[in-house]
């Protein structure tokens, strides 16, 4: 296994009064990610205005990760095969709990790369800042989140929802905007949808018999299904079709003045799909446990035939105009932009780096 530093909370404890300034000056007061504590910088990393590095040595990048979730297997993979050291690139990766921390540390410039939900570039865009976020690469085309429900033999029935306390996600992040949408679309419309408790605590929530279902990703929802804690009841991505949920991003500053880097990082985690999409979930599994300490590998297994099953990473790595309509039309139907607020595809997407990493360049 490749040795990369990885750190659940290091870099934002010291600068997320920075990072929270840069994100309230981005972001204005209105329906954006606002608010929580951002990922800053960490000792050794390289700044992301920055230098290059000496001849022979790899330039560090400091990267946010929006949870912990093989949702992202791809991203696991290519660290733990050394895709990214082939390109040069060393990762200094912490976990930013939330797509709002991940924009944050971005704006802040104490992350250089992020994986959150390309939402965040439009409501950064929407507040007419100084500063911007752009998409650069799309790892997933599907949600990733399960609706978990009590243990029960009964099968699963939309309309049971009804009348129903789902523990969900924060206002505005993709998941929840797509468990409104699904909800919507299967005529739910008297279900309590509770929004207020952090990622992390979701999970305690329902198990200390808070809600009756609760929104979580892999390896989470197969976690409570195997401890007798709950029942896997849908799967979102299958219910909710083809959705950008979740993307690479960087300022387009950063972009901009390193365009090596990001078609770098580009090559390494497409290489890392086709690499998945080349082997069997179980050894998959072997690669990416040690991101997952503490779960065991037949469960983590499981956890990567669910997703390709629902064909979650996609070979086509753009987040291509007609991808991004459906998001606007999603968020549109969560409220979170007007209809006049929709925006220019150019203003927040660059494809040209995923389109070069899909053509092999």
């Amino acid at each position: 296994m490749k040795k990369h530093k990885v750190r659940q909370s290091g870099w934002w404890a010291v600068l997320a009064a920075t990072a929270l300034a840069a994100l309230a000056a981005g972001c204005g007061s209105a329906g954006g990610p606002a608010g929580g504590s951002p990922v800053g910088s960490g000792p050794g990393a390289v700044s992301g205005t920055g230098e290059a590095p000496a001849a022979g040595q790899a330039q560090t990048i400091r990267f946010a990760e929006v949870i912990r979730s093989i949702f992202y297997a791809p991203h696991y993979v290519a660290l733990d095969k050394g895709f990214f050291d082939e390109q040069g690139l060393k990762v200094d990766m912490v976990t930013a709990q939330g797509s709002d921390k991940g924009a944050a540390a971005l704006l802040a410039g104490t992350a250089d790369i992020s994986l959150i939900g390309p939402e965040t570039s439009m409501y950064i865009f929407n507040q007419h800042g100084d500063k911007h976020i752009k998409v650069f690469y799309q790892l997933t085309g599907v949600d990733g989140s399960f609706l978990v429900g009590r243990p029960s033999s009964v099968p699963f029935r939309w309309q049971d929802v009804n009348g129903k306390t789902i523990i969900s996600w924060r206002p505005g992040s993709s998941p929840q905007m797509m468990l409104n949408h699904v909800l919507g679309r299967q005529g739910v419309k008297e279900s309590r949808v509770l929004t207020n408790i952090a990622p992390q605590a979701m999970v305690g929530a329902f198990r200390s018999g808070q809600g009756d279902y609760v929104q979580v990703y892999e390896p989470l929802a197969s976690m409570l299904e195997q401890q007798g804690a709950g029942r896997v009841a849908v799967s979102l991505g299958e219910a909710g079709g083809a959705y950008p949920e979740t993307a690479y991003e960087a300022t387009d500053s950063y972009i901009r003045a390193h365009p090596d880097v990001i078609q770098k990082w580009c090559m390494a985690v497409h290489k890392a799909t086709r690499w998945i999409e080349s082997h069997s979930p179980a050894e998959v599994a072997d690669v990416i446990a040690p991101y997952f300490e503490g779960t065991p590998k037949d469960l983590i297994a499981k956890s990567v035939e669910r997703y390709e099953k629902q064909h979650t990473w996609p070979d086509n790595p753009v987040l291509t105009p007609e991808q991004f309509a459906i998001l606007q039309n999603v968020l549109v139907e969560a409220g979170t932009i007007k209809p006049d607020q929709k925006v220019p595809y150019d203003a927040v997407v660059t494809p040209d780096f995923a389109e070069k990493a899909a053509a092999g360049r």
